[in-house]
């Protein structure tokens, strides 16, 4: 109980100590070299939950060492576990398109995810997102709590609710607060901001452009910090 208390504190501060402190988790498979090389070696073969017997492979981050902005979504889609690459399907086009328009090269930043395997259930033919559960999103922390601490971004976003509330705390809500820079102990300059997906599962062509233009004013706050 003293440690679900830990976690349900962290949580709430958005503060780095959040992964588990003892049992299934992915602390148990960190390298003794602590480098991106070895840690996405490492991620390949993680246990920590169950997530990995479904999925196709670990999807670990990609991008710049020493990258001054990290971008961090929920977990990989279906295109991405296939491609063993972050946001390289549907939302990832989407989001290199806001990047663009904001005035960001993709190249320049880190990009990851919270959960590095693919939760889904099967809908016919297709495997349709399901979104990660608390413990599976505590169990994986550790591997994004590394890639921070090797990255050291100077401007970290929150791609989505998940991920937001994940790492900022679970009253943190995107549609309320999204654009704006949030005190946090993972950078410098701290952003939530819509995720791409959610932008695409709009119902109409007028809800999805007004969306898209949130998500790229945003991003052209955190070019302007990069820039200033």
């Amino acid at each position: 109980m003293q440690d679900l208390f830990i976690l349900d504190e962290c949580i709430r501060k958005g503060s780095r100590s959040m992964s588990p402190t003892d049992g299934n988790s992915a602390a148990n498979f960190m390298p003794a070299q602590r480098s991106l090389g070895a840690l996405r070696q490492a991620a390949a073969t993680c246990r920590g939950c169950d997530l990995y017997k479904a999925a196709t492979q670990t999807v670990f981050g990609e991008g710049r060492k020493r990258a001054r902005l990290m971008l961090v979504g929920e977990m990989a889609g279906d295109k991405e576990d296939l491609a063993g690459k972050p946001f390289v399907g549907p939302a990832g086009r989407l989001l290199d398109e806001a990047l663009a328009a904001a005035g960001i090269d993709r190249k320049d930043a880190y990009v990851t995810n919270v959960v590095k395997h693919f939760k889904w259930e099967p809908r016919g033919r297709r495997r349709l997102h399901k979104k990660p559960s608390r413990y599976e999103i505590n169990a994986c922390l550790p591997w994004l709590e590394a890639e921070i601490e090797l990255v050291k971004p100077e401007v970290f976003v929150c791609l989505g609710a998940t991920a937001a509330r994940a790492l900022l705390g679970a009253d943190f809500r995107v549609s309320e607060m999204h654009g704006r820079f949030v005190e946090s102990d993972w950078a410098r300059h701290t952003m939530a901001t819509m995720h791409p997906s959610a932008v695409l599962r709009m119902r109409d062509h007028a809800s999805r452009e007004r969306a898209r233009k949130e998500l790229t004013v945003d991003l052209a706050e955190v070019a302007r910090v990069l820039g200033s």
